[in-house]
């Protein structure tokens, strides 16, 4: 017990004092209802301007995850990305790169805002201000932080991730001489709902949350965490040079530990249902793992790697810098 001014006694708190205390309360920029919804808008506009540059990548990268399942059953090779982006423009047109962006641009509501903006609430009670208004965050409890936010992003966001797999992978679908499938994002999920019910709009909901915390630790809490580290050992006060060390790391980071789970959660995604809704391939993402290292290899869970790296490389850039100029211009304090 400590006794105060007023010769009071007071019982001292049990806890240690390194421990956060709620509510979370950034000490250098409080936050507020507006900041949050100004964060949320800014990330979703910051988003959809990022993958209008790199979405095609993404969508290569999807058709060469996915192509490696016909690959295994006809011995043909598997395409690299130049062959794969040749193929669709030659075969299916210009348009084909960006099959199935509708469907990304709903999920960028859902998904990318909100990642970012409950990022933002469960770091709070971590962080610490040193001398000089300095904030510190300690790397596990940003990681924790960005595990969590990822994870129930892409729960609520998983039907339109499904939706925009199908999407991508429909023009492949088409030159194999399979029956069309989707036509628009509406009648896809009809589609969806109507051969597999409600449950199927979760199909493959374990590798994509996993590969949303993989890719949230690696973008949002890597991004966080290098911007605060390299202005303290390099001194570089917070602008455009800092940014973009900062989001440089942040998509490679998001790269290597995101793609094992993107190729599981593609080929979960994409495989076709029996006439009861189940699964014809895989039954379920451990299932998945286990085959793709007999059948393909172990490296195979890094097919697609570099594509990867080539979208969430500059998407990263042009999402953190867009994010931060917007919220500079607003009279935010940067991330």
């Amino acid at each position: 017990m400590d006794k105060d001014k007023r010769y009071y006694w007071n019982m001292r708190s049990i806890y240690n004092e390194k421990v956060p205390r709620l509510p979370p309360i950034n000490m250098v920029e409080p936050l507020t209802a507006r900041n949050l919804f100004q964060l949320y808008i800014n990330t979703f506009i910051a988003a959809n301007l990022a993958e209008s540059c790199v979405f095609p990548l993404d969508v290569a990268k999807t058709r060469m995850q996915v192509d490696g399942e016909q690959a295994i059953k006809t011995g043909a090779k598997i395409p690299t990305l130049r062959a794969t982006l040749s193929n669709m423009i030659k075969v299916e047109g210009f348009k084909s790169l960006y099959a199935g962006f509708s469907a990304m641009v709903t999920r960028n509501l859902i998904f990318n805002s909100l990642r970012v903006v409950l990022y933002d609430v469960f770091r709070r009670p971590f962080l610490c201000v040193k001398e000089g208004n300095e904030e510190i965050i300690n790397i596990r409890w940003s990681l924790l932080c960005s595990f969590t936010a990822g994870c129930i992003a892409q729960a609520l966001a998983n039907p339109f991730d499904i939706v925009k797999v199908r999407m991508q992978t429909e023009g492949r679908r088409r030159q194999l001489g399979y029956e069309t499938r989707v036509y628009n994002m509406g009648q896809s999920f009809v589609d969806i709902y109507r051969h597999g019910g409600l449950s199927s709009m979760w199909k493959g909901v374990a590798p994509s949350c996993m590969r949303a915390c993989l890719m949230t630790a690696g973008d949002v809490g890597s991004y966080d965490v290098s911007k605060r580290t390299f202005k303290g050992l390099l001194g570089i006060e917070d602008g455009l040079e800092l940014r973009f060390i900062s989001s440089m790391c942040a998509g490679l980071m998001a790269s290597v530990l995101s793609t094992p789970a993107d190729v599981v959660k593609s080929r979960m995604m994409n495989q076709p249902l029996d006439k009861n809704g189940k699964n014809l391939y895989y039954k379920n993402s451990i299932d998945c793992v286990r085959k793709l290292i007999r059948e393909e290899g172990l490296l195979t869970l890094y097919k697609g790697l570099m594509p990867t790296w080539f979208r969430l490389g500059p998407f990263s850039v042009l999402f953190w810098l867009s994010v931060e100029q917007l919220r500079q211009w607003e009279g935010q304090v940067g991330f």
